[in-house]
């Protein structure tokens, strides 16, 4: 039974930091690319990072240099340090575990920028 869950969102004011978690349990957790998503309310859900198997990350252009993902293979715990946060990264952010396609979903952290 393959179960991501998600923690570390909230409020913060603009200009402020983050750190979100993702706790993966029910499969072998190194071997899957692991990606953070969001969703803004009446837009379309994106891409915000992604790490490989082999440790290999991207970023979408408007994180890029605000946002840091990475993961502990001991801990099966995904993480997205965001800083400088903007309003415009108020979303529900979800993380994502799969091969060819991202298969396992969480059901997601509310983040508040203000």
């Amino acid at each position: 039974h393959v179960q991501l869950v998600e923690s570390g969102g909230g409020s913060v004011q603009a200009g402020g930091s983050l750190r979100l978690s993702c706790r993966a349990s029910g499969y072998t957790y190194s071997r899957y690319c692991m990606a953070w998503f969001r969703q803004a309310p009446g837009k379309e859900r994106e891409a915000v990072a992604t790490v490989k198997s082999d440790g290999a990350t991207s970023y979408a252009d408007s994180v890029s240099v605000r946002f840091t993902i990475s993961k502990d293979n001991a801990k099966n715990t995904l993480y997205l340090e965001m800083n400088s946060l903007k309003p415009e990264d108020t979303a529900m952010y979800y993380c994502a575990a799969g091969t060819v396609v991202f298969t396992y979903w969480g059901k997601g952290t509310q983040v508040t920028v203000s």
